[in-house]
């Protein structure tokens, strides 16, 4: 058995949903809804890279060790 995740528009949920339906395969709907600290950490991230505070992975695996 395979997993397939899919992000369509508004436009495509109903096409597919119709599809999956005809089609007999099993799916189901879930809703992804973040904790306010993963979006603030997302939105922290985003922002580190708008301001060039980025560091190659090469630098980052040197740090580690």
């Amino acid at each position: 058995m395979k997993t397939y995740l899919l992000y369509p528009t508004e436009d495509q949920e109903k096409m597919i949903q119709t599809f999956l339906g005809q089609n007999n395969i099993t799916f189901f709907e879930e809703k992804e809804d973040l904790p306010p600290h993963v979006i603030a950490g997302i939105l922290r991230g985003q922002a580190d890279i708008e301001a060039g505070r980025v560091i190659s992975l090469e630098e980052f695996k040197k740090r580690l060790s």
